[in-house]
């Protein structure tokens, strides 16, 4: 492995080498869960820069990306549409159908999804799945189910810190990181 930098280790490398698919919540996940409004009291939110591209590396890497969240944002559509994300599902705090819905489109089994969340939402799609992940600034009842609790917290880049895992779980990292980095 060329990367000289691991945080800590990724308890589930068997489970996060079956993984195809990678569910995020929005709020506190992609976001670091603030909610700003402006004075036409539209939301705005902030999305870090480098879960953005984490998200296009695992796409290109073969992982399916899906959101899944609370809340409809005009913000967060526009994020998703920026990131190509097509499995966009906004308005679900029951988020157990729309995973559904992902899984039965893709042929997935549950061992193959891996969701990451950080609130009461997340809870019962997260026990569904075979690899549940959760941020450091989650809630502790979704720590407590989780396999594996990232370094970073929500929309500071832990997005990213497990797409850089599932890559490494699967062999792919070094192949991944070799073509952003090659000059030819």
């Amino acid at each position: 492995m060329t990367e000289s930098f691991v945080p800590h280790a990724f308890p589930p490398m068997e489970a996060a080498a079956k993984v195809r698919l990678l569910v995020l919540d929005v709020d506190g996940v992609l976001t670091d869960g603030g909610l700003y409004y402006d004075l036409q009291a539209q939301t705005m939110k902030r999305f870090d820069v480098q879960d953005g591209l984490g998200i296009r590396i695992a796409q290109k890497a073969g992982i399916i990306v899906a959101v899944i969240t609370g809340l409809d944002s005009k913000a967060v559509a526009c994020r998703m549409r920026d990131l190509e994300i097509t499995d966009y599902y906004a308005g679900y705090v029951d988020k157990r159908a729309s995973l559904e819905t992902i899984r039965s489109k893709y042929n997935l089994e549950w061992e193959e999804i891996a969701y990451l969340g950080d609130d009461w939402v997340d809870l019962a799609v997260m026990s569904k799945v075979g690899l549940p992940l959760a941020v450091a600034n989650a809630q502790p009842e979704v720590k407590a189910i989780a396999h594996y609790v990232t370094l970073a917290h929500g929309g500071q880049g832990a997005v990213r810190e497990v797409v850089r895992q599932l890559l490494m779980a699967q062999g792919k990292y070094d192949a991944v990181l070799q073509a952003w980095s090659c000059p030819c």
